[in-house]
Order: structure tokens, then C-alpha cells, then sequence
């Protein structure tokens, strides 16, 4: 069942989102080579925790870390450890979710280390502009397809041939941290439901150098890497449609 939210509810999911934005940053800047990626979660789990905050990915369904940090050829749900020492020429996506009033702000983005070469700039780039074309589409009775057919046709605009991951999506967010309805980054016609004044929900596509297809690490069943080993980029803002259009509420 879709959430609409109430003005006070919609406070605190801005509430909410702007913290998560603050998390993001203070902890993205403590990247760069030589430093794990268990060192940048523990940072910000202290920081969120100061913030008067608390990190909803932890021991989330089992999750055993506080952010997601997924390096290279991992799509999502990369889960922070002490032996994942960032070097030059790495790309690593940082998703951080908050719990603040009890409501969830959720974000992510990449950071580019060092020298990357010329097409993972580029990949990073076009990710990044490929969210902004599907969340440029909300606003009220627009569908929800509609994100992803922006998505989709800017991506297919580019001389490389990326591939949209189809095993994730999108979600309604707010009191709970994955509601109705999902958001695909790709067409789907399927999906029939209109956007109404009120919903909130994630616009985070994953796009690959390779073919879209993933697999699950089998032994943390959490980590999702590129089936192809190619190199993986993803970008989010947690949204807000709005009675004429819409609002980012991660945003700095």
C-alpha cells in the first residue's frame, strides 16, 4: 500500500533527508587511498549516532554494518571490511540511510579515486545524469514508469552500451525504510500506479559498463556483484512529490 504523507510526516522526511545529505558528505570526505571501507563506516556511524541519529542499514534483515559501500564491480550492498583498502583509479558508491524521529533519509553516490580512466569517468557521469532525468519527470498523475523510461531513453542516448540493472529498485520510504511502491530504472510498463501529492520514494538507478545482469555473493548474501566483472555505478535522492511537481530531500 502506497504511503501518503501527512504535512507533519512530510517534515520529518525532510528532516530526515537533510541529515542523511550532511552524513553522506562529512563522511565522503574522509576518502582516499589507503584507508578501508571499514574505517569510513565506523566513522560514520559515530557521526550519524552524534547527529542524534541512528544508522538504519544495522542489522537491517541481517545486514551487519551501518552504511553499504560498494567498490568497483559491486552493484549495491556492499558491506564494509577491514581488508577493502581504497587505491588509486577505484570508484566507490557510498549509500548512507538515517533514522531520524523516527523517520529515514536515504542516499548515496559515487566518489572517484585518484586517476580513473577516461570511460569509468564517464559511466559515473552518465549515472549520475540518468537519476537527475528520472527524477526531473515527478510530479502529480505522472506515472511511476515514467522515471524509468527517462532513465532508459538517456542512457540509450550514449555511445556505450550500459546495462540498467533490473534486480533492484527504487522504493517508497518513510516511517519504514523500503515501502510501496518500487521505482524501476528501466521501462516497465507493467507498472500502472500515478504519482500523488504526499509519496515519497527513492530514485537510485545502477548502471554497469557490461550487460545488466548480477549475482549474489553466497556467503554474505548481501553483496551484489556485475555478472560480467565490469565496473558498476549508482546515484540516489530520496524524493518528495509535491502538489505541482517534486522535491529532492537529500540534497545539499
Amino acid at each position: 500500500m502506497i504511503q501518503i504523507k501527512s504535512k507533519a510526516e512530510i517534515q520529518k522526511m525532510i528532516d530526515a533527508g537533510k541529515l542523511a545529505a550532511e552524513v553522506l558528505n562529512e563522511t565522503g570526505q574522509r576518502i582516499r587511498p589507503g584507508v578501508s571501507t571499514l574505517e569510513i563506516n565506523d566513522f560514520c556511524h559515530k557521526y550519524t549516532l552524534r547527529r542524534g541519529a541512528k544508522s538504519a542499514p544495522l542489522n537491517y534483515r541481517g545486514f551487519p554494518k551501518s552504511i553499504c559501500t560498494s567498490l568497483n564491480n559491486v552493484v549495491c550492498h556492499g558491506i564494509p571490511k577491514r581488508e577493502d583498502v581504497i587505491k588509486d583509479g577505484d570508484i566507490l558508491n557510498i549509500d548512507v540511510t538515517v533514522i531520524y524521529n523516527e523517520y529515514h533519509g536515504d542516499t548515496s553516490r559515487m566518489f572517484m579515486i585518484g586517476a580513473v580512466k577516461a570511460e569509468v569517468h564517464q559511466l559515473v557521469n552518465d549515472t549520475e545524469a540518468a537519476m537527475w532525468e528520472g527524477i526531473k519527470t515527478i510530479a502529480p498523475n505522472k506515472r511511476i514508469n515514467d522515471i524509468g523510461d527517462a532513465i532508459q531513453n538517456f542512457l540509450s542516448t550514449k555511445k556505450t552500451n550500459y546495462g540498467i540493472v533490473r534486480a533492484f529498485t527504487g522504493h517508497g520510504i518513510g516511517k519504514s525504510f523500503h515501502e510501496d511502491p518500487p521505482i524501476p530504472h528501466y521501462s516497465q510498463r507493467e507498472i500502472r500506479d500515478r504519482m500523488r501529492p504526499g509519496m515519497t520514494f527513492t530514485v537510485e538507478p545502477m548502471v554497469n559498463l557490461g550487460t545488466h545482469e548480477i549475482y549474489i555473493d553466497k556467503k554474505d548474501k548481501w553483496t551484489a556483484y556485475t555478472k560480467d566483472g565490469s565496473l558498476s555505478a549508482q546515484y540516489e535522492h530520496t524524493c518528495l512529490v509535491t502538489e505541482d511537481s517534486y522535491q529532492v530531500l537529500t540534497k545539499i
